[in-house]
């Protein structure tokens, strides 16, 4: 495997639990402010609820937006689109004559909010059938594509829970091969009851705030929001005359061929995934100032996790956001990166939200508080459902 082509990050934005904008919620997240709550968006009849982190204040720029009859993991994916675009000082006039691609990942993908619709069909009831029409048009990438008019190459990358770190990988790869000047990617994920009832009855789920590589750890939260990066070519920065703000420097994917949901053991796939971004970047474990680690809080998850990190990457300091913001799925990876770019900007990482007594079965364990990073090179990791592994290597200029 040999090393790969920088590809320039000029733009980014996110929303979620910590906040409407990535800098809000990077400001969330140096405050040590973290809000899970109980489920507001659909009934919860279970005899314990579950804590989630949902984005409650609403978030569309309605007066910008030109579509509006999709569904709400196409609102998330937009309302961050339209962040990274403006970040990166793109308008739409400015992106028609561009090749311009957009390779978003998702797992709920607004795909299953029209529950009323198909019980009125299964109850031999003649449905209302806008919100059946308004799932059709409601794929994340197809939804970026009509609102900013858009004629590029598009994908959308349903792989559990790497999903979003897949895109972006997958989104550089268009830029090296040089089939795009410009790529919207990332991840989006909405809350929804299935997903909640589902990691319920798989019991990884916390009755509690989430706490990841804890002793007392029982599990994730969940929760929902979208990260977008923009992506550019050499020539594109030439012609604009723009400096990029970070770059993705290497990405490697693996599968564990293990287990539906549990990840393996000796954490094979994660190893495998991990070498390979560290090749395609060109670098190694000396070079990682940090790690954002998937940190989801299950037993299974961190326990794997920690023990590959203290033997791939022995004393590089890791933490989890996952603490601030909960497990987003499909948007999970793509948020980790944004927050794992603005903190090498900063110079510093937060605290590992919900971690406070180390896991004796654990050799390692994650930062306590704000800690200055040594260098201006990172990774984001993510672990996925299906033995997915993705990993991202990132950088800024020193």
């Amino acid at each position: 495997m040999k090393q790969l082509r920088p590809v320039a990050i000029t733009g980014m934005g996110c929303l979620c639990a910590a906040g409407l904008n990535l800098d809000a919620s990077m400001d969330a997240l140096f405050r040590g402010e973290r809000h899970p709550k109980w489920p507001s968006k659909f009934s919860n009849n279970r005899s314990v609820s579950y804590p989630v982190f949902e984005i409650t204040e609403d978030f569309l720029p309605s007066h910008e937006m030109r579509i509006s009859n999709v569904l709400r993991t196409c609102k998330l994916a937009l309302t961050a689109a339209s962040e990274a675009l403006h970040n990166a000082g793109w308008d739409r006039e400015s992106l028609r004559d561009k090749r311009v691609g957009v390779c978003i990942g998702t797992n709920v993908g607004s795909s299953m909010n029209n529950e009323a619709f198909y019980r009125k069909n299964r109850e031999g009831c003649d449905p209302y059938v806008p919100p059946a029409e308004r799932f059709l048009v409601s794929n994340p990438t197809s939804s970026i594509i009509r609102e900013f008019g858009l004629a590029g190459p598009c994908q959308t990358v349903v792989n559990a829970c790497s999903a979003g770190s897949d895109a972006i990988g997958l989104a550089a790869s268009w830029i090296r091969s040089g089939i795009c000047d410009v790529v919207i990617t990332g991840g989006a994920d909405e809350m929804y009851q299935v997903t909640y009832n589902g990691f319920i009855s798989l019991m990884i789920s916390d009755d509690a705030p989430c706490k990841p590589f804890d002793v007392n750890r029982k599990g994730l939260n969940l929760g929902e929001g979208a990260g977008m990066l923009i992506l550019e070519s050499e020539a594109m920065l030439r012609e604009r005359k723009k400096t990029p703000r970070a770059f993705v420097l290497g990405y490697g994917s693996a599968s564990d061929a293990y287990h539906l949901t549990a990840p393996r053991p000796d954490g094979k796939g994660l190893k495998l995934a991990i070498s390979e971004a560290m090749k395609t970047s060109g670098t190694g474990a000396s070079d990682i100032a940090f790690v954002n680690a998937h940190g989801t809080g299950t037993l299974d998850n961190d326990r794997i996790e920690g023990r590959v990190l203290n033997e791939m990457l022995p004393d590089v300091p890791f933490l989890s956001t996952k603490g601030y913001v909960g497990h987003t799925l499909g948007a999970s990876g793509a948020i980790e990166a944004a927050f794992t770019v603005a903190c090498l900007e900063r110079g510093e990482m937060p605290s590992s939200a919900g971690f406070s007594e180390p896991d004796p079965e654990l050799p390692v364990s994650p930062v306590q508080k704000i800690t200055k990073t040594r260098g201006p090179i990172a990774m984001s990791e993510t672990l996925a459902f299906g033995g997915n592994n993705a990993v991202l290597v990132l950088g800024v200029k020193p």
